[in-house]
């Protein structure tokens, strides 16, 4: 089905059940990251959300370890239900001639993302609970969780000077903000299209691979940050925050939205950064500095 951070598959059993079977990038998430990530999709699920389900193997464990002569090291290997439905669309491929029916889908994907962000405040973590973060040092700092985005070789030294000066202040005002319950917990982290299925008016949310604590602003973010260019967008955005408010009023700042969509581009610098061998980075990286620089100078603007 895709390759990307992890080899994902479609199986089916000899009934004809169909699962997803993930093998896993090798040390990209330690064992009890990933035991995190499936506690966090079955705690979701138990709350009422649509979520893959997390199959356990015959042992009762969540995920498994594989090796194989001819693979280098063991692979952490896990089964998830199949859900029903299909994709809203592809970052690259969007309708459209149908706004109403845009608006509709990303009021609908703000309640969503309300919904979680209300399971993620209110859930008690487990003992030993641990993923990433996409905080201030994760996104910022010496060492970003997905890499140093401004030592991209692509960019221009006029390209690095601009991120810099984003960089700085966009430090400073994370501080400002600061990571209160209400707006800041575990988050999903790639509310893309691809990644919201669709099976007549239910919504269910995908690949929680990036999942880690952060800022809810910047999973909104992350849900518009691509479709910025589209026809539609100021109707999608606003349908997006009119869907958030309304399961979580007052817990979103359009204001905020320029730091944010700035912060999630750096995200994707890092990420074609430190895995040049892929080919999506090959082919997305000189959209991706376009993207980010563009983000820091709306976001510098808007601060003057």
């Amino acid at each position: 089905i895709k390759h990307r951070e992890n080899a994902v598959f479609a199986i089916s059993d000899d009934a004809g059940r169909r699962a997803v079977l993930r093998i896993h990038r090798h040390a990209y998430h330690s064992d009890a990251e990933l035991l995190s990530e499936l506690q966090w999709m079955q705690a979701l699920h138990e709350a009422g959300l649509v979520v893959p389900a997390v199959i356990a193997a015959s042992n009762g464990a969540s995920f498994v370890h594989v090796s194989h002569p001819l693979v280098p090291e063991p692979r952490q290997i896990d089964v998830l239900g199949w859900v029903p439905g299909a994709p809203i669309g592809a970052i690259e491929d969007m309708p459209t001639d149908d706004p109403e029916g845009l608006a509709q889908i990303y009021h609908h994907i703000g309640v969503l993302a309300a919904k979680v962000h209300d399971q993620a405040q209110a859930w008690p973590l487990p003992e030993g609970f641990t993923r990433h973060a996409w905080d201030k040092d994760g996104l910022l700092g010496p060492e970003p969780f997905w890499g140093r985005f401004w030592e991209l070789p692509a960019l221009s030294s006029s390209q690095i000077a601009l991120l810099q000066r984003a960089r700085e202040a966009a430090a400073a005002d994370l501080d400002r903000i600061g990571t209160g319950s209400d707006i800041y917990s575990i988050i999903h982290a790639d509310f893309v299209p691809e990644n919201v299925f669709a099976d007549n008016s239910n919504l269910a949310l995908i690949d929680f691979d990036d999942a880690g604590f952060g800022w809810h602003m910047f999973e909104l973010a992350t849900a518009l940050f691509f479709l910025q260019d589209h026809p539609h967008y100021p109707a999608i955005r606003s349908a997006l925050f009119a869907g958030y408010e309304q399961q979580r009023p007052g817990k979103a700042d359009p204001s905020l939205l320029p730091l944010f969509l700035f912060l999630r581009s750096t995200t994707y610098l890092g990420w074609v950064h430190t895995r040049p061998e892929v080919e999506t980075a090959k082919e997305l990286t000189p959209l991706l500095i376009e993207m980010a620089c563009r983000q820091a100078e709306e976001y510098l603007g808007a601060k003057r």
